[in-house]
């Protein structure tokens, strides 16, 4: 048998060394076919609880270990805290992956670290306290602490409810599987879904049940531009009920991904461009009933299924996001014709990416009113829009609001 740890290392290290998406590494990286399950679910683990396991390898040595020994010693606390794995094995293990790597030097350290380590006592309080529970940045657990106040804890740490699938036709035959229905037609949360032959003929999509509810609040029209459109799965949802949709998407290889999702799902009056949402394109002002702002924001309402982000979203990035936002709502804004409908979502939960966008923008643009929607799905109805959380909200942290243009 393998060694339980080199695959997970092998993976986490490109995500570590090189910036590589969680995601985007499983993908690429060799991994033994029958373990894959298994190392899946100890890099997320890993990623998840990184500044957990950074704080106990902290509190345990005088000096800070190599990145290599360290991510060593991530994956074995992992194993051994979250997974109930037997401490030698473990021990074992971690000390061969480390002469593996030719690391020898390090054998006996990390050896002697994993028969020996403590949990250390947690912070006193405040966000330090809530930052090593939750296993969240410093940063993020001081901003959500400040917005969100007894919720905080609850809201970093909601776990995953699953695998969100929105079917097409054909779902009977998956709903013998542990299933949790949401509030949308056809569409369901499964603990576990592999995807099948019915997936490459149109049967089903995985859709978030965020991006399902973002779709819901918006209103059946004619012409509807999707200004951030990629991969495509609001732009073929809202061609169920709009006349016609323009899609579009900056960088090619994502336009090249909502051609792909528009052709398999079949969804034939999805027109497809390329095209920056912060830059007017004239040939678009007032032409469209409405249009959707699903702009790029932190992600931090999703960090429970892309634990990468807590790794490299950083502070100073909200301030550059910001002005994104603002410039893509200002400028798509130009696109509603008057009485149309105006959407702006995130998949944020810090206020400064949500109701302070919509606050800057109505007081810039007075030709617009707040019209905030209704949602099935469970959410906070704020001052500027619905705020959906992880912890009430099926797992999903996101924003939405509509504003419409004066006649």
């Amino acid at each position: 048998m393998n060694n339980p740890l080199t695959d997970p290392y092998l993976v986490l290290s490109e995500v570590y060394s090189k910036g590589t998406y969680l995601k985007q590494a499983l993908a690429s990286v060799p991994v033994e076919p029958s373990a894959r399950a298994r190392t899946s679910l100890i890099c997320y683990g890993v990623l998840e609880k990184d500044v957990y396991l950074s704080y106990i390898i902290g509190a345990n040595c005088q000096k800070a270990p190599k990145s290599a020994v360290r991510l060593v010693l991530k994956i074995a606390l992992y194993m051994l805290e979250f997974m109930g794995k037997h401490g030698y094995m473990v021990a074992d293990c971690a000390v061969e992956l480390a002469k593996k790597l030719g690391k020898g030097g390090a054998a006996g350290f990390v050896n002697a670290f994993l028969r020996s380590y403590k949990l250390p006592p947690l912070p006193q309080g405040g966000a330090e306290l809530l930052s090593v529970q939750a296993s969240a940045p410093l940063w993020l657990a001081k901003r959500v602490r400040r917005s969100y106040k007894s919720e905080a804890y609850d809201i970093l740490s909601a776990p995953s409810q699953g695998v969100c699938v929105r079917f097409e036709r054909g779902e009977g035959e998956y709903l013998s599987r542990e299933h949790i229905a949401t509030p949308f037609e056809h569409v369901y949360i499964f603990k576990n879904f592999v995807r099948d032959e019915n997936y490459d003929a149109g049967d089903y999509t995985f859709q978030s049940v965020g991006s399902v509810a973002i779709c819901s609040v918006i209103s059946p029209c004619e012409s509807l531009l999707d200004a951030c459109a990629a991969p495509g799965g609001k732009s073929v949802l809202l061609a169920k009920k709009c006349g016609r949709v323009t899609s579009q998407e900056l960088h090619p290889h994502r336009v090249q991904l909502i051609q792909s999702y528009a052709s398999r799902m079949g969804a034939h009056n999805v027109e497809i461009c390329r095209g920056d949402a912060a830059v007017f394109n004239p040939e678009w002002e007032g032409a469209f009933d409405s249009v959707l702002c699903d702009v790029p924001c932190s992600g931090t309402g999703v960090i429970n299924e892309n634990p990468d982000i807590k790794l490299f979203r950083r502070e100073e990035d909200i301030a550059s996001l910001t002005q994104t936002q603002l410039a893509i709502i200002g400028n798509s804004s130009r696109y509603v014709k008057p009485g149309g409908a105006l959407y702006y979502s995130t998949c944020s939960i810090l206020p400064e990416e949500n109701d302070s966008i919509v606050f800057n923008f109505l007081s810039a643009h007075p030709e617009f009113e707040l019209c905030i929607p209704d949602c099935a799905l469970p959410s906070r109805k704020t001052k500027f829009g619905l705020q959906f959380l992880p912890h009430i909200s099926l797992g999903a942290g996101f924003f939405v609001t509509k504003l419409v243009r004066k006649n």
